[in-house]
């Protein structure tokens, strides 16, 4: 890894392949199937994945629900909190502490530490108020919000599904349900995990009466996994760490699968760096049920302890997301999969394909 470039994880996406919409119908997408042993492709659907998994398998969800974390504030002066200036926009990243959130606040330059900003409804009302209280870089901000009876419920009706830059169009209604997994239960992340995106009831019953085991476990996605890697070399790069859950039953079936040799079939990236920081920290002992934050890099030369197989969507050019993948198949057959990707117009990003590493 010492001698691999962020260069030498790119390559060419004509941007019409940039997955602009979900598919009509939930699970309708395209699945590319890599064997990561030969480096074999084969082309497939999403529909076809029940039948690529074996009776015992162990398959591993991500249930963290996105939060509608885009919002839109008015500025209003110290002296007189009623009198709206400026919008600003705000996308909430991460809670730090009660009632106090790190944001990404737009324009970053002209919110200086004390402002106040007021968040109204579609028909004029506040209902939430916060102040800056620490500034960083790049427009970052920690807010200090006003406490209310429900922040969430506040939240459900003002804010917008932050949906990623490189879809370019405001969220939509039908975004609150597309932008978010059928599994979704704990809310905390401003991103979604993708790879569940492409699951319906039909397909969780399919792969039940397979008899495919399935867990889950919580990584709230924070804009660290998709930001930019600002250095040159790939034994440089350092990640915002993410929260996690993993709970005691998630943590038996675990333990149980990897004592009878079954195998563990991760859904998502999120649910890889859950898995492998969850065995990194065990060693070779069993897992415990745990609750922390990782900021677990995984690239090239990385020793995986649990993960066999990997459903996961395509991923940007020089990404830490693409640099995982390639750990898991090797950085040549990940490649040129993406580059027969490319070749068979699949769809890509959040709202894409998907890929089975096997």
């Amino acid at each position: 890894m010492s001698e691999l470039r962020v260069s030498d994880f790119d390559f060419h996406l004509p941007p019409e392949l940039i997955a602009q919409q979900p598919p009509p119908q939930r699970g309708q997408s395209r699945m590319l199937v890599l064997n990561r042993a030969t480096g074999a492709l084969r082309d497939a659907l999403f529909a076809d994945f029940p039948s690529l998994l074996q009776p015992g398998d162990l398959l591993v969800l991500n249930n963290s629900r996105v939060i509608p974390a885009r919002l839109y504030a008015h500025r209003t002066t110290m002296r007189d909190r009623q009198a709206p200036t400026a919008l600003v926009e705000v996308l909430l990243t991460e809670p730090t502490a009660a009632h106090t959130w790190r944001a990404l606040v737009r324009p970053g330059k002209k919110i200086p530490l004390g402002e106040q900003l007021a968040f109204p409804a579609s028909d004029g009302e506040v209902l939430l108020r916060a102040e800056v209280v620490e500034r960083g870089e790049r427009g970052e901000r920690v807010l200090r919000f006003e406490p209310v009876a429900d922040f969430y419920a506040a939240l459900e009706k003002i804010g917008h599904m932050p949906l990623p830059p490189y879809i370019h169009r405001g969220d939509a209604p039908s975004d609150r349900d597309r932008y978010q997994t059928v599994f979704a239960r704990e809310r905390g992340s401003v991103a979604a995990p993708t790879a569940g995106l492409h699951f319906t009831p039909q397909v969780l019953e399919a792969l039940a009466a397979r008899g495919v085991e399935v867990a889950y476990l919580t990584l709230h996605v924070g804009l660290g996994t998709f930001a930019p890697l600002r250095v040159e070399r790939v034994n440089q790069v350092h990640l915002h760490r993410e929260r996690y859950e993993l709970s005691a039953e998630t943590a038996r079936a675990l333990n149980r699968a990897r004592r009878e040799g079954r195998r563990i079939v991760a859904v998502g990236t999120t649910v890889v760096r859950t898995l492998e920081a969850a065995a990194f920290s065990a060693a070779d002992a069993d897992l415990q049920p745990t609750a922390g934050a990782t900021d677990i890099f995984i690239a090239p030369g990385f020793q995986f302890r649990l993960v066999h197989a990997v459903l996961t969507n395509f991923h940007l050019p020089q990404s830490s997301l693409l640099m995982l993948v390639s750990a898991f198949a090797s950085r040549e057959r990940v490649l040129a999969a993406y580059q027969h990707a490319v070749r068979q117009q699949y769809r890509f990003f959040s709202y894409g394909d998907c890929m089975f590493l096997a």
